[in-house]
């Protein structure tokens, strides 16, 4: 698995790109004496089907393979070889661990029923599972629940952690088009300012958490970016604001936009401007099945330290597609100390590796036993 890890480090790929990546994973699965291995499903993700005994159940374990647009930093002899791009999240090690659990399954299939290994693309963009599930995904490999793992830096290694309900946020973002008459900034006064209704409505967007939100329910609205004209001596004819909310439930997430749309639209016209608003759903909820969720703790206890009400993340992750579509669960595991998810000198630990493949397999036996 280190060796499948690293190799997978030094080659990293970006989403709907990862070419390479799952020529590697299908050679690595048709090796082990899969039942069947098909390729290309959503682009470039890999579904491998295992069977064993006279089951007629199926369960999915997905792993994500999708690397970032990032400079990696260090002097790691496995460094990556593609300018501009690393495993900067883990998926390296996602993939290495479901492959050692394929290979450990394939070798005993001491289980009863079939097992889907899924290896998806463009986790990062939130749209690889979607494109597999547009592709058949559920109806080309049927399976009744689904499983997936990240690693998490900070947490012991061989430690786990996850909750029924909501664990990982949903991410929706915006653009806020706002458009005045501009003019030279000695003359304010003839104009309409675009940036100054655009500070304006950064400001009052903070409304929308404090003051227009339970505070039970977690929510974040965080404008990110705001681009006008440039130009040092001209007062602004428009302005673009970028940003992202975060959110568990459909229902905020929707409050949220009713109430961007108000804000954008009163605070523009107040500064005689005009606004549009475009604002669309990237990652739904990772909701964790609560029946599904009690397999994944009873599993990951027997394996090591786990937290079985952890506290929900703000982050987003993308094989929430699937789990809106059939139950299952998502759960952590750690990665020791090392520098946090999404940073260049990022590397994923391999002393974790046989903890997540191990719980991959004693899963599968617990959810399809002999």
């Amino acid at each position: 698995m280190t060796t499948w890890r690293q190799h997978l480090h030094r080659h990293p790929e970006f989403g709907f790109e990862e070419h390479q990546t799952a020529a590697f994973v299908a050679e690595e699965l048709r090796g082990f004496g899969f039942d069947e291995v098909t390729t290309g499903v959503g682009g470039t993700g890999v579904v491998g089907t295992l069977r064993a005994g006279t089951g007629n159940r199926a369960i999915g374990f997905r792993a994500d393979m999708d690397a970032l647009r990032i400079e990696e930093q260090g002097a790691r002899p496995y460094r990556s070889q593609a300018p501009g791009v690393m495993h900067a999240c883990g998926h390296d090690g996602h993939t290495a661990m479901l492959l050692g659990a394929a290979k450990h399954l394939a070798e005993h299939r001491n289980f009863n029923g079939t097992i889907r290994f899924i290896f998806q693309p463009a986790e990062e963009w939130g749209q690889g599972m979607q494109a597999m599930l547009d592709d058949g995904l559920l109806t080309r490999f049927p399976m009744e629940e689904a499983y997936g793992l990240h690693n998490m830096p900070g947490m012991e290694v061989g430690s786990f952690a996850t909750r029924p309900g909501a664990i990982m946020a949903a991410e929706d973002n915006f653009e806020i088009e706002i458009t005045g008459s501009g003019g030279h900034a000695s003359q304010p006064h003839v104009t309409s300012d675009a940036l100054l209704a655009g500070c304006a409505t950064v400001t009052a967007l903070q409304s929308i958490v404090s003051r227009g939100t339970d505070p039970a329910e977690l929510a974040v609205v965080s404008a990110t970016e705001i681009r006008t004209d440039g130009t040092v001596n001209a007062i602004a004819s428009n302005a673009r604001i970028l940003g992202d909310c975060r959110s568990f439930s459909p229902e905020i997430s929707k409050s949220i936009e009713t109430a961007m749309e108000r804000i954008v639209a009163g605070t523009a016209a107040a500064h005689g401007c005009a606004a549009k608003l475009s604002y669309k759903r990237v990652f739904v909820p990772t909701i964790n099945d609560p029946e599904m969720t009690q397999h994944a703790i009873a599993t990951a206890r027997a394996l090591g330290p786990t937290d079985a009400n952890t506290a929900p993340m703000g982050g987003s992750e993308d094989f929430a597609r699937l789990t809106a579509q059939i139950p299952g669960n998502f759960i952590f595991i750690g990665n020791g100390d090392s520098a946090a998810l999404h940073h260049p000198s990022y590397d994923f630990n391999d002393a974790a590796l046989p903890h997540g493949a191990g719980y991959f397999a004693r899963l599968a036996r617990r959810r399809l036993p002999e």
